[in-house]
């Protein structure tokens, strides 16, 4: 009832801005008839709802803006003069008439013909190409289409090569080094991170996405979660006249087989878009484990070896259409459908010891067989208004995410003699049903007014309703097939999660400075619930999150900008759950109930270069973080281990990062990132050794290169140097990836061919202690991969040049 009720509430809030915010403006009078009558050129069809600016002669401030109907016609009363108009239309150039006389009683202009944007492209399509990558000082925009390692990839495989960004082998994304990032897809939550953090991206192809955003110190207009920053997914979606689109084939080794339709048709005032992918892929992984359990007087030695895969078909459909009252004024609702199912198989072999590999004590293998079903929903209703004044506008939304996933596992674990025979009625049987949901509804309205010359404020609301339920129980199962549920491992867990925010934003110029400070509030309230125990842990805060931004506008194209934010990472969902992983019997992981939030306080100071061939971004930047959330592995006398989320005391870290852009030749495109930080870390409150101090680096360098005309060959070189932790080390990562693609059929086609991982080398490797333990572990869970990909265009431009925005230079 409460979550209908809060539905209910956001629906009236956003029919409220729609009634505000659509009513037309009534006509001055006048003395003298204008009229006319807006035709697209092409097929003769009147074009309804174009925008017509009638603008008087001498004096650009006596403009009047008008309407046409839905047969292309205008008519406006104006006092007698001499006027030209301008007359725009998404998807068409825009016209503006020569001038003329108003002087008589009616002025007919006649047929204003408009030429439609989509009827010319073919003209461009291997002339214009869109920058792969758009600096500023606030964010960072990677067209990621033009990266040639991601066709036939996922959305984890264009993180991995996203500036700043990097993907560890496990799947977990990280920003300059830390995994406390807040990704958003379309600038929103979205289910695809709900159950499975970012590792669920891996079920969204590559060939749905448009560019990724990265904005390393938020201002207080975006939630303050993610001490990171945020990444934001933009999905694509075409708003060209008429219809146009694009076609993709994929297959590769292992086996990665599927295709993608990204259709669109723009007619009047309705723009409708559609995006479907379909993905299977087989990954198969391997993994090594090796520990030292120190006893009062025997020193226990295991030794694991791991071997996979994970058999999945993805399907991904995304629908809605854009609907134009007028240019200024657009409802926009969407529809995110995505089922994913898979089948795990995982076998695992531990040998263990007596002080050492010459004293066999016990031989034990265990098998994971796991079906997994995963349907996703996502609704969406966006309403924008844009005023006359250039940058005033309006943005309101309700969102509904509907999510479920269903898991059953059957675990057979036998011991085996130690020449490798099996043990007769030493062969045990465990299953875990696993089912979880989630109710996700959130309402958010953005208003923006500018002040003066170069002033703007900013203010917005944001109320999030998120319910989460996972039902979960681990059975023994005997000869019998009797089903016996194991004790501390059948119950309910429930999430209760809402977050209500407000925020101001006020920002001006002053010559060459430009500056903005703004205030969020945020009031959480969560509570977890064990239902069959009736066990409920509550948290209720509020807290004020500032931001400030400085900017200097120098001289040959320089800019620098000082900025400071404070930001949160709230323990979610899978960090408070107390349900263990059961797959493997030796390591496990649970959630944390008693966690809480991390809070961080950043600066960062930031320089941009524009240069003829290229631009440089650099910038150094300051977090402390007071209650750290850091993963610590314990290990009990048996030699079994719990991974799970703790609070540290602190961390302090500085870092500094640059990335350059430059077309060295017309025929080499050279990208370079580079990432070196220090930091201090502070988990004495748990064991008061695990205190380190580390320093390390990120490398990665991409070079494109254009043969033969229509042939890219690309390049790319990636490393990660050693990190202390708190317990140990992560040792260092490296792998290359190439890549080459043909443009084919008049530029209307393009065949990609990769090979990621050409060395086999991306493997994750740790080594990790504890008071009584010492473990060492190395992990690849995706192998080399090859793939190729074959593309149509359908009336669309292989990338068109960015528009540039209003103040950029």
């Amino acid at each position: 009832m409460k979550l209908f009720s809060a539905v209910t509430e956001g629906v009236s809030f956003l029919l409220f801005f729609l009634f505000l915010s659509i009513g037309g403006s009534a006509q001055a009078p006048g003395k003298s008839l204008i009229k006319g009558v807006i035709i697209d050129s092409s097929s003769s069809q009147p074009l309804g709802y174009a925008t017509i600016k009638l603008i008087a002669s001498g004096d650009q401030s006596l403009q009047q803006e008008y309407i046409s109907n839905e047969k292309g016609e205008f008519r406006a009363e104006v006092a007698p003069g001499t006027y030209h108009i301008e007359v725009s239309f998404m998807g068409f150039r825009p016209h503006t008439t020569p001038l003329f006389s108003a002087d008589k009683p009616e002025t007919d202009l006649g047929r204003i013909l408009l030429a439609d944007i989509a009827n010319t492209l073919e003209e461009v399509i291997v002339q214009a190409e869109k920058s792969s990558m758009q600096l500023s000082l606030d964010k960072k925009i990677f067209n990621v289409g033009l990266d040639l390692a991601n066709a036939g990839g996922s959305a984890v495989d264009i993180l991995s090569n996203v500036p700043s960004v990097s993907v560890d082998p496990e799947g977990t994304v990280k920003l300059r080094g830390s995994a406390n990032v807040r990704i958003l897809i379309d600038g929103k939550p979205s289910g695809l991170v709900s159950f499975k953090g970012s590792g669920g991206l891996q079920q969204l192809q590559a060939n749905m996405i448009e560019r990724v955003e990265i904005i390393t110190n938020p201002s207080a207009r975006y939630e303050a979660e993610g001490m990171a920053g945020i990444i934001n997914i933009v999905l694509r979606k075409e708003k060209k006249q008429g219809f146009n689109g694009s076609l993709e084939i994929i297959a590769g080794d292992p086996a990665n087989f599927g295709g993608a339709a990204n259709l669109n048709y723009r007619h009047k005032k309705i723009n409708f878009f559609i995006n479907y992918g379909i993905a299977y892929r087989r990954t198969p992984g391997i993994g090594s484990l090796y520990q030292e359990v120190y006893g009062a007087d025997t020193t226990f030695i295991l030794k694991q070896n791991t071997k996979g895969r994970v058999t999945g078909l993805n399907n991904n459909i995304r629908g809605g259409l854009d609907f134009y009252f007028n240019e200024k004024s657009v409802l926009t609702a969407a529809y995110l459908f995505r089922r994913s199912d898979a089948d795990r198989l995982t076998n695992i072999r531990y040998a263990d010891f007596y002080f050492d590999e010459s004293n066999p004590a016990a031989l034990t293998t265990r098998r994971q067989d796991e079906t997994e079903q995963e349907p996703n929903s996502e609704y969406s209703l966006i309403y924008k208004r844009s005023f006359e004044e250039k940058g005033h506008e309006l943005v309101a939304e309700i969102r509904y995410l509907d999510n479920w996933e269903n898991s059953d596992q059957l675990f057979t674990q036998t011991q085996l003699e130690l020449d490798g025979s099996e043990r007769p009625y030493k062969t045990s049987l465990q299953n875990s049903l696993n089912d979880e949901w989630e109710k996700h509804f959130l309402v958010q309205a953005d208003y923006t007014k500018p002040i003066g010359k170069e002033g703007k404020f900013e203010t917005g609301l944001r109320s999030s309703f998120r319910n989460m339920t996972n039902d979960y129980v681990v059975n023994d199962i005997d000869d019998s097939g009797a089903e016996t549920p194991l004790e501390g491992l059948d119950n309910i867990f429930v999430y209760n999660e809402n977050i209500h925010a407000v925020y101001g934003i006020l920002g001006n110029k002053q010559r060459k400075i430009s500056y903005q400070a703004g205030l969020r509030a945020e009031w959480t309230d969560v509570k977890t619930t064990l239902k069959k125990t009736d066990e409920t842990n509550p948290r209720n805060y509020v807290n004020l999150f500032p931001s400030a931004h400085f900017t200097l506008d120098l001289p040959q194209e320089n800019a620098i900008q000082l900025s400071y934010s404070r930001r949160v990472t709230r323990p979610f969902y899978n960090e408070l759950s107390p349900f263990f992983t059961f797959s493997d019997s030796r390591n496990f992981s649970s959630g944390n109930p008693d966690l809480d939030p991390e809070f961080s306080d950043v600066i960062e100071l930031g320089h941009i270069k524009y240069l003829d061939k290229g631009s440089l971004s650099s910038s150094v930047y300051y977090r402390y973080t007071n209650g750290k959330i850091s993963h610590i592995r314990t290990v009990d006398d048996k030699g079994m281990s719990i991974n799970r989320p703790e609070n540290l005391l602190s961390e302090q870290s500085f870092g500094t990062e640059f990335i350059a852009d430059y077309s060295a030749f017309k025929w080499w495109k050279l990208n370079v990132n580079l990432n070196f930080f220090y930091a201090d870390i502070d988990g004495s409150n748990l064991v008061k050794t695990y205190k380190t101090s580390t320093y390390s680096w990120f490398a990665r360098q991409t070079s494109r290169f254009t043969v033969a005309g229509n042939t890219d060959i690309q390049l790319r070189l990636n490393y990660e140097a050693p990190q202390k932790t708190v317990q140990g080390t992560r040792r260092s990562l490296y792998y290359a990836d190439l890549s080459a693609s043909r443009d084919v059929l008049k530029g209307k086609g393009t065949i990609n061919l990769n090979l990621l991982d050409i060395f086999n080398t991306r493997k994750s490797r740790s080594l990790t202690e504890g008071p009584n333990f010492f473990t060492r572990s190395e992990y690849q869970y995706r192998r080399r991969q090859i793939n190729a990909t074959f593309s149509y265009r359908i009336k669309q431009a292989k990338a068109a040049k960015p528009k540039k925005e209003a103040g950029e230079e």
